[in-house]
């Protein structure tokens, strides 16, 4: 929810702001001047003018004359200079103090490092007097580098007995204080405050090292270094100091919290607990101050951090109290008491926004582990050790399985409706509030409908209720999904009603397969309720997916029934297109035609097409007949009759005319298809003596029909019928070792072609043509697998080879007579 401040509040934020806005700009202006007194190069005294010199005019030019650009800038080569000097100087320095160390007393080897180091530190004053800053920076660069130098030399040489760790922390935090004073002491130099900033990273997580502390002593050490950071980061100053502030704060309290978190897990007791969670909660007060004091963007994700290591802490520290199990609804429901920062009118609303985003990222995080058990409760039926129609168990865990350990998935339900509760309220929140309907207010009302149906689903299994009560649960919930998607269409909540609800028929219908009243009673009732959405709804995808899930589920008790009849999968296949017929039917009766014209108007919602139902009503019932003619694979006769009434279903279909064309191909095709698998499976080795007078018949009734309409395509009118001889009589001749029978195609196929050319009719041309060629090749093959062995071995590569060369040679003429073929037979009939 949006909070907005009194008038008197909002107008002393409103001043506060303007104020330091004001401020920086004068800072920013200042330093502008600055720059540009550096910047601006001396004037030339002016004089006179060389004998033929004639100055060009340049009315409009502002400045002096500009001059050609150098290949490097004058400052870009003297950065470079000081970085490479001040390298060098570095490099010989480390040299000095790691190897040519011992060659001197202890005198010389102070005076040496004293003198270096005093004259890099002092040098870069008396350089920022004559505004030769960049040197200045590379010297102090230096004499940063010779500090470090000069605690590791007094701790090689006159602390050797110390322990490494410990003075490791107190020389960094000398370090870091020296470098902060002498950035404070020459505050033009800009390198050495951030130096502090990262030498102070060290000193306390140094110094628990060589304490040899447990881990939340690390943590404690981590944390209160961010805060360090937090406070140098928050009263301003240059943009690297806040830089290296910032980045400081992000890596130390990132580790800070990541130790707590792990140790709060870890923990086996409230007392172990409590060290990790007041390291979590201090880490949340952090981040909260951090988000309080950044920018907008900074805010929301300080809040996020400080919301979700609040959670960690307490939830730690609660959850050591319940079974591990159980721990994750500790977590939910202390991230849902996040919510009531809403409330808190002094928190920036930025930090409020992250402080939410935590509360949904944790309710989030509790759904994802509970989500397994919903997917176990929904498919645990479909697995190989569940027998269909078995008999149905006592409690429904029988027939779901032990895909999980049912006994510690008593949260899973608390999860869920929980967190559709929370998101519920969000929901109903928004709507009082009268505010704009967004995207995450929809986003909430769908997730509450979601996680409330998955918390019902999962209810049952986990108590093990009656297996007739869950298979009820099921059902009621598809009903009421159901109502809720044809209720509220359009809106986004009645996709996530029907999606539930798809899903849900899936898991209901797989648990009822356990008993043979259960199956017939669940898919019964779902082909009533997705086809009451399919009639009642105002949206026309949600009609066409309802149509589809109602002619499924009518497939299943389909083949329900043929199993009951005790039938095999051939003969059950008949009994399964008959949903592919009611289909057809309906399909007939929704064709655009059969609906009255009304002169009235009305909105597009009352009056939905019923050319998108009819579509999805054959495409489903198109995947019905396929899966009858998959059922009757094994058994020929069966596979015959089945493409058969396939064939009959695809013909009334072509009675619509927007249909006719591809159905009525298919028809034919699929007739063809049955007489031949029907003569296969008789036996017959001479199919040209029930094949032929089907075909002059075809062929009759195709002339009739060209005569009438002389545009028909020759594939409807002669295609079917020439087809029907031809290609069986094919495939009976190929393995026929005798010639009667390919003489005989070969003639018939070469008068078929001929009458083709003649009469330019595309289908017999190319049906007889193709068969004579194949029949050609039948005759020609033990011929040339004999010249293949009479030839060396390296002929057929020659060969190969000169046909290469040859189709390369004429590539282009080839092109030409493809394209003249393929044109010729575009324009055949």
């Amino acid at each position: 929810m949006e909070h907005v401040p009194p008038p008197a509040e909002e107008l002393a934020l409103l001043d506060r702001e303007l104020a330091r806005l004001d401020a920086r700009r004068l800072q920013l202006l200042g330093r502008r001047a600055w720059l540009v007194a550096v910047l601006r190069p001396p004037v030339a005294p002016l004089s006179s003018p060389q004998p033929g010199f004639r100055p060009a005019a340049a009315p409009f030019a502002w400045g002096p004359p500009r001059q050609a650009a150098p290949a490097t800038g004058a400052r870009g080569a003297q950065n470079v200079l000081l970085v490479l000097g001040g390298l060098l100087l570095a490099v010989a320095a480390i040299a000095f103090t790691l190897f040519s160390w011992g060659e001197m007393g202890i005198a010389g080897r102070s005076a040496v490092l004293t003198a270096v180091t005093a004259g890099a530190l002092v040098a870069p004053a008396p350089l920022l007097g004559r505004r030769l800053s960049s040197t200045a920076e590379a010297l102090a660069a230096v004499a940063l580098v010779l500090t470090v130098l000069d605690a590791y030399a007094l701790h090689a040489a006159v602390l050797p007995d110390t322990d490494g760790l410990g003075f490791a922390a107190a020389s960094s935090a000398v370090l870091a204080v020296a470098w902060a004073a002498y950035g404070l002491g020459l505050g033009r130099l800009r390198l050495p405050l951030p130096a502090a900033v990262v030498a102070g990273q060290f000193p306390l997580v140094l110094w628990a090292w060589y304490a040899d502390g447990p881990a939340v002593a690390f943590g404690w050490a981590l944390l209160v270094t961010a805060a360090a950071d937090v406070a140098v980061a928050s009263r301003g100053g240059r943009l690297a100091v806040r830089g290296a502030a910032w980045s400081g704060a992000a890596v130390t309290g990132a580790v800070a919290l990541l130790i707590g978190l792990v140790t709060s897990l870890t923990a086996g007791g409230p007392v172990a607990a409590a060290g990790p969670g007041a390291l979590l909660l201090a880490g949340a007060v952090v981040a909260l101050s951090a988000g309080w004091r950044a920018g907008r963007e900074w805010a929301v994700a300080g809040g996020a951090v400080a919301g979700g290591a609040a959670v960690a802490g307490v939830g730690g520290v609660l959850r050591t109290g319940v079974p591990w199990s159980w721990a994750v609804v500790v977590y939910l429901l202390c991230g849902a008491a996040l919510s009531a920062v809403v409330r808190l009118r002094a928190v920036p609303r930025p930090v409020v926004r992250g402080v939410l985003g935590a509360s949904v990222a944790v309710t989030g995080a509790a759904v994802l582990v509970v989500l397994p058990v919903v997917a176990a409760a929904l498919l645990g039926p479909a697995s190989p050790a569940t027998d269909v129609w078995s008999g149905a168990p006592e409690g429904v865990r029988g027939a779901v399985g032990a895909s999980v350990r049912w006994p510690d998935a008593g949260p899973a339900p608390v999860v869920l409706l929980v967190s559709a509760a929370l998101l519920g309220a969000v929901h109903a929140a928004r709507g009082r509030a009268g505010g704009p309907r967004t995207g995450w207010w929809a986003a909430a009302g769908c997730g509450a409908l979601g996680l409330g149906w998955a918390g019902a689903v999962v209810l049952p299994v986990v108590v093990d209720a009656p297996y007739a009560v869950a298979v009820g649960v099921g059902l009621l919930l598809v009903a009421g999904l159901s109502e809720v998607a044809v209720r509220w269409a359009p809106d986004a909540a009645a996709w996530t009603a029907l999606g539930c609800a798809l899903v849900g028929a899936v898991g209901a219908g797989l648990l009822a397969l356990a008993a043979e009243p259960a199956t017939y009673t669940v898919f019964g009732a779902l082909v009533v309720l997705f086809a009451g959405v399919a009639v009642r709804s105002r949206v026309v995808a949600v009609r066409s997916v309802a149509a589809v899930a109602s002619v499924l589920c009518a497939l299943v008790v389909a083949g329900a029934a043929g199993a009951s009849l005790g039938w095999g999968a051939p003969r059950a296949a008949v009994v399964v297109l008959v949903v592919p017929a009611v289909t057809v039917g309906l399909g007939l009766r929704l064709r655009p035609s059969a609906v009255a014209p009304t002169l009235s108007p009305s909105p597009p919602l009352s009056r939905p097409s019923s050319r998108p139902l009819s579509l999805s009503l054959e495409i489903a019932g198109a995947f019905g007949a396929l899966v009858a003619v998959g059922l009757s694979v094994p058994d020929a006769p069966y596979l015959a009759l089945v493409l058969g009434l396939c064939g009959v279903l695809a013909a009334a279909t072509a009675l619509r005319p927007e249909r006719r064309p591809g159905a009525g191909h298919l028809a034919a095709g699929l007739f063809v298809a049955a007489t031949w698998v029907r003569l296969g499976a008789s036996g017959v080795a001479d199919p040209e003596a029930y094949t032929l007078p089907v075909s002059v018949v075809a062929c009759g009734v195709g002339f009739l029909r060209r005569r009438r309409d002389p545009e028909a395509s020759s594939w409807v009118a002669y295609g079917p019928g020439l087809a029907m001889t031809l290609l069986p009589s094919l495939l009976t001749a190929w393995p026929d070792p005798h010639w009667p029978r390919p003489l005989l195609l070969g003639v018939a196929a070469l008068v078929v072609t001929l009458a083709g050319a003649r009469r330019r009719l595309q289908a017999p041309l190319v049906l007889g043509g193709s068969v004579l060629a194949l029949d050609a090749l039948h005759e020609l093959a033990p011929h040339v697998v004999q010249v293949l062995d009479a030839l060396p071995r390296w002929a057929f590569p020659a060969l190969a080879g000169l046909l290469l060369l040859a189709l390369g040679a004429t590539y282009e003429q080839r092109l030409r007579d493809a394209r003249r073929v393929r044109e010729s037979l575009g324009r055949m009939r």
